[in-house]
Formats: C-alpha cells, structure tokens, sequence
C-alpha cells in the first residue's frame, strides 16, 4: 500500500539554516516513522505514511544544527512503541519520547518507556485520527502513569479548545498543546481560547507547526505572527519542533532549514530564543540542563 493522500515525502533538499541556533538547542516535535519492513503500521492506523526512519531524522537534525530532540509515537504505528524505544535507544540520551497509551498499555510498559526516555502521553482529539478520548479513558492513562511525572500532551484544533478548559484544568502537572491548538490565525473566538489555556500558568505551547496553521503559505507570515505572539505572553512555556516529516498535510512537505530559519522571527531577541530552543524543552522534557557558553 502506498503512501495516504496527504503523506508527502520530505523535503527534498532543506536548506542550510542560516540562523546558527543556541548549543543544546531541542527540536521538541518530530516523529520517526518505519521503516515499515522493520515496523510494521498498524493494521487499524487511519492514514499510511512515507517511512520516515530514525536514521533519517538524524541527519536532518545534524543539517539544521539541532542537537537534542523530542519524538512523538504517531498513531499510525499505534500503541505498539517497538520503533520509539528503539530510536530512543539509539538517540545516546540526546532523545526524550512522548507516548500513546492504550486501553492495553500495562504499568510494567510504561515503566520501560520511562526507562528509556519518554516523558510525556499524548491525547488525540482530532477526528482523523481516532475517536477522542472520554474521561474515563484519559483518568485510566493518569492512573497508570501516576508517579512518573510526565506530561499530557494535547492534540486538539481551532475551536475545540475552548470545549476542553474543564478537561485541563482536571488534568494534573504540566499540560502541552501542540501545534498552538491548529488554530486559525485569524479566529479571534479560538486565539481567545488558547489564550485563556496558556494564561492558566499551566499550560505549555508547541509554536510548531506554523506551515500547517497559515492561510498565506511560506514563509507563513500569518502563523509566525502567532507563534512571536504565544512567545512573547508566556516565554517560560513554549516549546518549538519541526513537526517531520509532515504528514496529513495539504501539498508539498515544507523546508526545514526555513522553519528553522523562521525560529529567529518567533523568538526575535537572545534571552527569548534560548529559552524557546534549550532551556524550555529542557525543563519540560528532563533534560540535563545546558550551561551558557560551556565547550
């Protein structure tokens, strides 16, 4: 079976960013995807992607001058983590994990999954993907990874996130949205929510995913706009991430070494930009912590 609509390959070529980005700098969303003779799709998955695998997406961070990274489980390959542990294996503690946990997913798994680096769960409430989660599906997850101290990672777009304020507020510890909530940026009643979600002190933000959000196309003025403006209300709970290798997108996958580049237009001043890319992702993913200027 071939790739789903809407499953581009990657970029081509990137470009060479030429923003030079903070040692320690955390691409803090991205996924790892087969290959699927060596990790087979799920049978129920909703979409078929191009294999993405981790080698790949190491290169791609040595190109655009990123050091640490975050990998997302993506629903294609399920609740079966065989291809997130083992890029996390092999990511040397460069790598943290963020997991889909199943009605299936025993403690003993999730133990091992911390073991080897994830530190969050992520919540599906985009219809394309599944059926969202009720509330007793996401208290039985919270039970099962009492403890570890990880963070609920929520997928949500546009307007749903005003429909979930109760849902964050009951949710425990660190929340992160991703994809600034896949907001419309000219939709003031949805902007309006994600506002009211970040002002909690609580909740985190991806400014990722700016090629997905923007009605203008590159260089995404539109969405940049948002994203500079999610940085600049609350610097200390924002996060950035390429979002590769880009699947269920409309048309070409975007350049990286652009969203990169774009980066220095997000967080525009030295302080802003180190939080974003080192210290924020450090924190949020447990990461060893950077110092500033070391070798």
């Amino acid at each position: 079976m071939g790739p789903s609509l809407g499953c581009p390959p990657p970029h081509p070529a990137p470009r060479s960013p030429s923003l030079a980005l903070p040692r320690g700098s955390c691409d803090a969303h991205c996924h790892v995807l087969g290959p699927a003779d060596v990790f087979p799709y799920a049978v129920d998955r909703t979409f078929t992607p191009v294999d993405a695998p981790k080698g790949q997406l190491a290169a791609l961070h040595a190109h655009l001058g990123l050091e640490r990274a975050v990998v997302v489980q993506s629903s294609c390959h399920g609740h079966d983590h065989s291809v997130l542990v083992d890029a996390l294996l092999a990511g040397d503690g460069r790598l943290r994990g963020v997991a889909l946990i199943g009605e299936s997913t025993t403690r003993g798994e999730i133990e091992r999954l911390h073991e080897v680096g994830v530190r969050a769960f992520r919540l599906n409430f985009l219809p394309h993907l599944r059926t969202p989660p009720t509330r007793a599906e996401i208290d039985s997850v919270l039970q099962r990874v009492d403890g570890l101290d990880w963070a609920v990672q929520l997928h949500v777009t546009g307007r749903e996130i005003a429909t979930l304020v109760d849902v964050v507020r009951a949710l425990p510890g660190r929340v992160v949205v991703d994809h600034m909530g896949r907001v419309d940026p000219a939709d003031d009643q949805a902007l309006r929510g994600l506002h009211g979600l970040l002002d909690t002190g609580r909740v985190w933000v991806k400014v990722s995913g700016v090629d997905r959000i923007s009605r203008q196309g590159p260089p995404y003025d539109d969405a940049v706009r948002l994203a500079a403006a999610l940085v600049a209300r609350a610097p200390e709970r924002v996060v950035w991430g390429t979002d590769y290798p880009h699947v269920n997108i409309v048309g070409e996958a975007p350049d990286d070494g652009l969203l990169v580049d774009l980066v220095e237009r997000i967080a525009p001043d030295p302080a802003r930009l180190r939080r974003l890319m080192v210290d924020n992702p450090a924190e949020l993913f447990d990461f060893p912590p950077v110092p500033e200027g070391g070798p």
